[in-house]
């Protein structure tokens, strides 16, 4: 079987046959104190620079950290950095992973646009510090790689669903999986507006996801519906203008979500999941929501 499975004809995996893996309990956060749009690397920033009110800004960061630690979420804090605005989305910068005897591994990020590359070294301080043992992929093979933006462990399994396409390269999963031995579903991004894997496909619980559909290819919604008995879809403008699935759900119960998100609420409620709304316009601005704005850490 192939580490990296790109279509559903490479799919010979059974979930129930995948190793098992701790849930995390903990989330990194950072503080947004230097949070504004000052550039464009994405749509969603085109026509916000310079709009971000940074109070309320703080106030929705503090209203999340709170809701994380309400469902029991044990979070850690770094200071945001002068001149790295967007470094608050601290999902982005690394992949996190614990192998089967406890040991703590990170992979730290080649993040693809130039502005964000000095983020790295502040999140790759507090793993140290943390015990984790640091792993890099060699960026003169492989041109950018963006953390948890793009790769994202399916619910209690070593299994990693990888986004790729528009900031982070098919590449990278290919290291990643011979590094943790562990097998890695690609999935191609098609739309500019959902360019990391966490804007368009959020998983809830070992089988159930939510999904924006028109983010992916035939060939990714075929392996999607292969592994989750449950793929709820969110609507055009819930997942366009929302984020609805920047959602996260870290404990397999609880999603916190964009308030607002009608539908999409409805459908998670209707499926067994408590629905958190909490507001995250300012971050909006910037082409990020509640999945971008923490990492899930053992």
């Amino acid at each position: 079987m192939p580490k990296v499975i790109t279509s559903s004809e490479q799919l010979e995996l059974k979930l129930s046959e995948v190793p098992e893996m701790p849930i995390p309990k903990d989330a990194l956060m950072v503080t947004p104190k230097h949070f504004s749009v000052e550039y464009v690397i994405n749509p969603h920033m085109a026509q916000n620079v310079g709009t971000v009110n940074k109070l309320e800004a703080r106030n929705e960061w503090d209203v999340l950290k709170s809701t994380f630690e309400q469902i029991g979420i044990n979070v850690h804090v770094i200071e945001g950095e002068e001149d790295l605005p967007d470094m608050v989305f601290c999902a982005n910068q690394s992949l996190p992973y614990i192998n089967e005897t406890g040991d703590k591994h990170v992979f730290m990020s080649i993040m693809h646009a130039d502005e964000r590359k000095e983020e790295v070294p502040f999140i790759e301080q507090w793993y140290r510090q943390s015990g984790y043992e640091i792993h890099y992929l060699d960026d003169n093979e492989i041109d950018d790689f963006e953390g948890c933006g793009d790769a994202i462990w399916h619910n209690g399994r070593r299994l990693l669903w990888g986004g790729y396409g528009y900031r982070s390269s098919l590449q990278a999963y290919e290291t990643i999986s011979e590094t943790f031995d562990i097998p890695v579903i690609a999935l191609e991004l098609v739309d500019e507006d959902f360019y990391h894997l966490d804007t368009c496909f959020c998983v809830l619980d070992e089988n159930t996801v939510l999904i924006y559909p028109d983010a992916f290819t035939k060939e990714g919604l075929e392996l999607i519906n292969s592994v989750f008995n449950k793929v709820i879809k969110a609507s055009k403008y819930e997942a366009t203008k929302l984020f609805a699935c920047n959602a996260t759900c870290p404990d397999g119960k609880n999603v916190i979500i964009q308030q607002g998100c009608t539908d999409a609420n409805k459908n998670l409620r209707d499926a067994g999941f408590s629905v958190h709304e909490v507001s995250t316009y300012e971050f909006l601005k910037s082409g990020g929501s509640v999945f971008c704005m923490k990492m899930m850490v053992w």
